[in-house]
């Protein structure tokens, strides 16, 4: 028999407990959907509150079936918000909103990475953060990420900008910076611009194009993930991966501490740990003191 259980008010099926989703360290189902209502439940709602959701869905683990949707699964409760999304083939396309515990719960149980864009749903293609994807390619890994994080930190703060480094779950590092309101095309075209300028300080290091003969041994500063139709995964989801690793928060302490890959890598058993030392370390992203202008002329 299906569980059902009541989360603020809402009835919820809850399906396939025991099932193991992580096989390399046996984790199930169950402790999945704890992780996210025990966990991280106030760390990640309000990077999800007011966002359209994509979902990477993965019911039978990593090593099944992945698909990615935009679109509300079929049998999405009426109570799960969904607002209109711009989507050019589409002009009656709608995406979920996570706006609270319930709704994160019906989501989870799904078995699904949460992935959001830079813009809230009320002001689409204008951006409120800006983010860089450093995506290693081997044999360079996350240890070499830092060393371009820092780098762009540096150069941001040369524009009164302030980033905050997260891991991507996986391989690299994400690099996050909280904007005034901004056209997502202007955010990308100045993305664009430290991306070059990365390659260009850090010839040996990083590298501003996507061209796969150029990416062993480099860091790939992927800046369009600042299309207004690009989504990045949301901080504190677990990832499809081998074992169940979370898009965590990093201090700059660690990202300048870093010299081995496994020094970067959270996985969900030690996120509490984390949240009870740190609070949310993403935190900023969502005080608007803390949002700045790009710099005027520079877009």
């Amino acid at each position: 028999m299906t569980p059902i259980t009541e989360v603020e008010g809402r009835r919820l099926s809850l399906s396939n407990l025991d099932k193991v989703l992580y096989p390399a360290t046996g984790t199930t189902k169950g402790e999945v959907l704890h992780y996210y209502a025990a966990t991280v439940a106030g760390a990640i709602l309000p990077h999800l509150r007011d966002r359209p959701v994509s979902f990477l869905r993965y019911p039978d683990g990593p090593g099944g079936q992945l698909f990615f949707t935009k679109n509300p699964p079929p049998g999405t409760p009426d109570w799960v918000h969904t607002t209109p999304v711009p989507r050019s083939e589409d002009q009656a396309a709608r995406q979920v909103m996570v706006q609270d515990l319930a709704s994160l719960m019906w989501a989870a149980n799904l078995v699904v990475e949460f992935h959001t864009p830079q813009w809230r749903a009320d002001a689409p293609e204008t951006a409120d953060r800006m983010v860089f994807d450093l995506d290693p390619g081997s044999p360079a890994t996350v240890v070499h990420c830092c060393a371009v994080a820092l780098w762009l930190r540096e150069r941001l703060a040369a524009d009164g900008l302030f980033a905050y480094g997260k891991t991507s779950g996986s391989k690299g590092l994400h690099l996050l910076v909280p904007l005034e309101p901004t056209p997502s095309a202007e955010v990308s075209a100045y993305a664009k611009r430290l991306a070059v300028e990365a390659e260009s300080a850090l010839p040996e290091l990083a590298l501003h194009r996507m061209k796969r003969a150029l990416r062993p041994g480099k860091v790939f500063v992927d800046f369009s993930q600042n299309s207004a139709s690009k989504t990045t995964a949301t901080p504190y989801t677990l990832r499809a991966r081998t074992e169940p690793t979370v898009s965590a928060p990093v201090t700059w302490d660690e990202i300048e501490g870093c010299r081995n890959p496994e020094d970067l890598v959270f996985r969900a058993d030690g996120m509490a740990a984390r949240l009870e030392r740190y609070g949310d370390l993403l935190g900023p992203l969502l005080d608007p003191d803390r949002a700045r202008p790009l710099p005027a002329g520079l877009a």
